[in-house]
């Protein structure tokens, strides 16, 4: 799928992912762990937000939910209305240089063909502040698939490997890493990354 292909895709599961999900969970509460080793009154930007319960309404109020599917939006709106909320592709971050004291993105890197993952990672370390950290699934496996019937519609998922994908973030300036494994939305166990800038 191309990217226009998965925009779309998302506009059509969106509902879907938001009502089956379970908005708490473990993973949730990982981000009280992100916010510790932040600064007071941090700037987050919450990257793959979606409808905004699973990780944006966790954020202090100033967070801001960056996601490609404008349906997504529409529904984090509702949810976290106080939130700031920008549309964009994760490859090419619409925010500042240095602007931003964390960066979460649950579930959303794999929606990304994995041989621009390292540009993902790289417009993370953009726009975090030296010593800034990232929160984000880290894939287990290699794969990259087309899941059809997926939350009723079709869907791209793709990712290099759990050593690729730390290799990655050590190419990126990710000078520290350390990983958690928490309970997902749909109900499996996912290990997570958190990536501290160098």
């Amino acid at each position: 799928m191309d990217r226009n292909e998965v925009r779309r895709a998302w506009d059509e599961v969106a509902e879907t992912y938001a009502a089956r999900r379970d908005p708490g969970g473990s993973d949730a509460d990982l981000i009280e762990e992100l916010l510790a080793e932040l600064p007071a009154n941090p700037t987050v930007l919450d990257v793959g937000c979606g409808d905004g319960a699973r990780t944006l309404a966790n954020l202090p109020a100033d967070a801001v939910g960056l996601d490609f599917s404008r349906r997504g939006l529409e529904l984090a709106a509702g949810t976290v209305p106080d939130a700031g909320l920008v549309q964009g592709d994760m490859t090419a971050l619409p925010v500042a240089e240095d602007s931003v004291d964390g960066v979460t993105a649950y579930h959303a890197v794999f929606h990304v063909p994995r041989q621009r993952h390292p540009e993902v990672y790289r417009e993370f370390a953009r726009v975090l502040r030296p010593g800034g950290v990232a929160l984000l699934t880290l894939p287990g496996g290699a794969f990259e698939t087309v899941r059809r019937g997926w939350m009723g519609g079709s869907m791209f998922f793709s990712a290099p490997g759990r050593r690729a994908t730390l290799d990655q973030l050590d190419a990126a300036g990710f000078a520290e890493v350390w990983t958690e494994t928490a309970d997902d939305p749909l109900g499996s166990a996912t290990e997570f990354a958190f990536a501290r800038l160098g």
